[in-house]
């Protein structure tokens, strides 16, 4: 059997954490940033997990994660 393929663009965005969850970053802060309030930014730094719910897709998209 040949190799499977990863989504890029998952693998781009998604990384597998030791106990088989995967983390991901924080939407809304790319533009628009003047109207946000500096709590609101400061809240969507750093990572967090994906779902419980979307783990299942997000695994099939990185066969090897």
């Amino acid at each position: 059997m040949p190799k499977m393929k990863s989504k890029s663009g998952a693998a781009k965005r998604f990384k597998a954490r030791a106990g088989g969850n995967f983390k991901r970053a924080k939407a809304n802060l790319r533009h628009l940033l003047t109207h946000k309030s500096t709590k609101r930014k400061r809240g969507l730094r750093g990572t967090t997990d994906v779902h419980h719910a979307d783990s299942k897709s997000v695994r099939a998209m990185l066969p090897y994660a």
